[in-house]
């Protein structure tokens, strides 16, 4: 971990929301989910499964043409400030299946992304690194 993500713990707290759409979404819930409470308060990140009470939305996973009203939906929920993570290839570019007509070509396109996590799928600490990066962008 890095000293600004245990900074930011100390700093305040930010709730996030993940919505796993696919295999990147099991990552995030390792990182989200697979922690003791006290570590992820340690680190000021209180995960919630609630649009309304969130103010970082990440969007993990393939995003298709069909899901992606509901994901706008979940966005226009939260309250202001809000924030997005995209974590993956296929959430940030639509990934191996960028050609398919069913596919969106990154989340990008419809939410303004203010951190995108590379990798397919990427380890569950390159979403701590998001959130991180995410501080100091806000900060």
């Amino acid at each position: 971990m890095t000293v600004s993500t245990l900074d930011w713990g100390t700093t305040y707290r930010v709730t996030v929301l993940d919505l796993g759409l696919a295999c990147c979404g099991v990552e995030v819930m390792a990182a989200l989910e697979g922690h003791r409470p006290e570590h992820l308060a340690a680190l000021g990140v209180d995960p919630v499964h609630a649009a309304g009470e969130a103010h970082v939305l990440v969007v993990s996973g393939t995003v298709t043409d069909a899901m992606l009203p509901a994901v706008i939906a979940t966005y226009q929920e939260m309250p202001e400030p809000r924030y997005v993570i995209s974590v993956g290839a296929c959430s940030n570019t639509g990934g191996p299946y960028w050609d398919s007509y069913s596919v969106t070509k990154g989340i990008d396109q419809a939410l303004p992304v203010h951190v995108a996590v590379p990798g397919c799928p990427p380890r569950p600490e390159a979403l701590l690194d998001g959130l991180a990066a995410l501080h100091r962008m806000v900060s």
